[in-house]
């Protein structure tokens, strides 16, 4: 019964993350767009700081641990398929880093990328999701 609510909490966790690493690179679109020092960027500021403490940091921290409990309690790291998909979680989990230090570059009004770059970066979780399910699911090797 245990592997099933770690099944579950790794899941609806995935989600509550891939939801917040699609959304933050949006708020940057528009945060960048907005004048720099004027309310609607400090209300920008408000909204990724929540975002990134509320919704993604404890959904990073359960993602790991019921992904490692459940790796652990099946005999996953035997597996090809998941040392795929584990390396793959590893660079979505940078991905998460560089976009908290991004917010902290714009909460001091820097802006070094523009908002196209941001727009592409938007696709870089739906990349990974894709590929991580086919792996998870399928498990081609």
């Amino acid at each position: 019964m245990t592997y099933f609510w770690l099944k579950a909490a790794h899941i609806i966790f995935v989600i509550f993350w891939m939801a917040g690493l699609f959304m933050l690179p949006r708020f940057f679109v528009y945060h960048q767009e907005a004048p720099e020092g004027s309310p609607e960027a400090d209300s920008w500021i408000d909204r990724e700081r929540k975002l990134l403490k509320i919704i993604l940091l404890p959904s990073i921290i359960v993602v790991w641990l019921a992904g490692l409990a459940l790796a652990m309690s099946t005999g996953a790291f035997t597996q090809g398929w998941f040392h795929a998909k584990f390396l793959l979680v590893i660079l979505l989990s940078g991905y998460h880093g560089y976009l908290s230090a991004y917010a902290k570059k714009l909460a001091r009004g820097e802006r070094p990328i523009t908002g196209k770059k941001l727009r592409l970066l938007n696709e870089v979780p739906g990349i990974a999701a894709v590929l991580i399910v086919i792996l998870v699911v399928v498990k081609p090797f």
